[in-house]
């Protein structure tokens, strides 16, 4: 079982300078248990906060290089290390088709899309929810091998029914978009396994 400090270290090293609310958002805790880690792990020197409207917590150099072997020890202790490598070459394949569909909600025919073809958005949503369907099992393959996975499948679904519901900056523009939790996903598989982007 990964430790709460961890979970919050994970999460901020994966998700990159952000706010306390969204670190919340993305962990599942409540603000209130992330803030306590945070300042705990400002203490400890692994974290910063930056005051101010534009401001939010980041994580140092030493956050990253003890991030990094606390992430390596607990993949050795689960002994997940070829479950979480076979995820990552199951994801791969599908991160090309996200990034291609990405273009297609964004782009159209060389321009930006103003989305007035609705008909054109909802062939994008149904090519998304393939991809998040099949995507499903390495999500779930990825929270056996590692539980704290699983917060990357309940992110995806709220973002992705929001965008079937009409929210379309939850495709790509919102900070909780599905291609914004699918690059803190892939982020996460990375830096997991120690491969540099």
């Amino acid at each position: 079982m990964t430790s709460s400090d961890l979970l919050v270290l994970n999460t901020l090293r994966c998700m990159g300078f952000t706010t306390l609310t969204r670190l919340a958002e993305a962990s599942g805790f409540g603000e209130s248990d992330v803030q306590s880690e945070l300042i705990d792990l400002a203490v400890a020197g692994l974290v910063t906060y930056e005051p101010g409207d534009f401001g939010g917590w980041g994580i140092t150099p030493t956050g990253k290089t003890v991030h990094a072997a606390r992430v390596a020890a607990e993949l050795d202790d689960a002994g997940t290390r070829a479950a979480v490598t076979d995820a990552l070459d199951r994801f791969l394949p599908l991160n090309t088709e996200l990034l291609d569909l990405c273009e297609a909600w964004q782009m159209r025919g060389g321009t930006l899309n103003d989305h007035g073809d609705p008909a054109h958005d909802a062939r994008v949503l149904t090519l998304l929810t393939d991809l998040d369907r099949r995507a499903e099992t390495v999500v779930a393959a990825l929270s056996q091998a590692l539980p704290r996975f699983a917060r990357y499948r309940v992110r995806l679904t709220e973002a992705l029914t929001r965008a079937r519901a009409g929210e379309r900056e939850y495709v790509t523009d919102d900070m909780a978009s599905y291609h914004v939790i699918w690059f803190q996903l892939h982020e996460d598989l990375l830096v997991t396994l120690g491969i540099p982007r």
